[in-house]
């Protein structure tokens, strides 16, 4: 049988911690030490054809988009708890301005000696898959994560099928409204540079122009993902031209749902202006994706009618496999998560 790091460490007289750095190249260890940590394992054959290769962790950086987006904090949780569970990966994460395709290259480019995969949600911009090419170039395996960027250079694509996610929401919306009776819609979109987003919005519009003509996109606003902003926006089209329904593209779930609240405090209301006012003032019926905390919370109080969920968490796993398996040289096929639609009586457990 191959010696084990155990033995290694006993046959040494240091920790088997040790042990570890010297046999995976990483640092702190002094050069003496190194010495006869490698001398040791190549005495007692741990260095074998084939073996080195399978001892070596797998350097696996992911980047993601900074900011306000829970999307994206459980996302990025996800993938750590999921490279930390495994004994041949070590993980980095790194949070990116996520619309500034600058800053998104840069740090691309700065990985191409730092590691062996990347998992990525960025921007479909040509510095950035010029910046995916360079990776590839150097040995680099990339991944695209939740948005797609389709060229070559990339390994293959981990995320839902983002244009049936636009028109699932379509027909959610056009089940929840009034049929042959026009309404407008307005949708709100994170950045058309993610190519995700803007696939949803392309579904969107194509089913309700298919099924619901009565549907009218009155309003599409740009929000960046940002919550702030969301209810910003969303105040303002509240004074001057509500909508009937809310399409939700990317994040800012909080920043919409807290503009509706405020505009509609109807518990503060005594029973007859609830009333009346309900009476004057429809309720807004709101889609939008991503079971997160605030999300759930959002459902249960009646704020959202529906979210479109991806599951993060089988995203983290499924691009750690593709991701480890390219490196060792047996690549995993790309995989495409379901669509999960959740109502209030359906929230499944944290």
């Amino acid at each position: 049988m191959r010696p084990t790091i155990s033995l290694i460490a006993r046959e040494a007289g240091m920790s088997t911690a040790t042990v570890d750095r010297v046999l995976n190249d990483r640092d702190g260890v002094r050069g003496k030490t190194r010495d006869r940590v490698l001398a040791i394992a190549n005495r007692l054959g741990y260095f074998v054809p084939g073996a080195e290769a399978a001892s070596q962790d797998v350097r696996v950086d992911f980047v993601l988009p900074a900011g306000t987006n829970s999307f994206m904090t459980a996302l990025g949780r996800h993938l750590l708890e999921e490279a930390a569970a495994r004994p041949d990966v070590q993980a980095r994460l790194h949070l990116i301005e996520g619309f500034d395709a600058n800053k998104l290259a840069k740090k691309l480019y700065e990985l191409r000696e730092q590691t062996q995969a990347v998992g990525l949600v960025g921007l479909d911009h040509p510095q950035v898959r010029d910046a995916i090419m360079a990776l590839r170039d150097s040995g680099v395996h990339v991944s695209t994560l939740v948005s797609d960027i389709p060229i070559s250079a990339r390994l293959g694509y981990v995320g839902i099928d983002n244009r049936a996610a636009g028109r699932l929401a379509a027909l959610l919306l056009g089940r929840f409204l009034p049929q042959h009776t026009e309404r407008k819609v307005a949708v709100f979109v994170g950045s058309l540079a993610y190519r995700g987003h803007e696939e949803r919005e392309m579904g969107f519009r194509s089913l309700l122009s298919e099924e619901f003509p009565h549907l009218r996109i009155a309003h599409t606003l740009e929000i960046g993902d940002d919550r702030d902003r969301a209810f910003a926006v969303t105040q303002d089209l509240l004074r001057k031209d509500p909508p009937h329904a809310i399409y939700n593209i990317g994040a800012g779930n909080q920043g919409i749902a807290r503009a509706l609240k405020e505009a509609r405090p109807a518990e503060a209301w005594p029973n007859e202006v609830r009333a009346n006012k309900a009476a004057s003032a429809p309720r807004i019926v709101y889609v939008g994706h991503d079971l997160t905390e605030a999300t759930r919370r959002l459902l249960l109080d009646r704020t959202m009618d529906a979210v479109i969920d991806q599951n993060p968490r089988v995203e983290a796993r499924e691009i750690v496999k593709l991701l480890v398996a390219a490196v060792k040289g047996a690549p995993e096929p790309s995989y495409l998560p379901r669509l999960q639609v959740i109502f209030r009586e359906n929230i499944p457990e944290p």
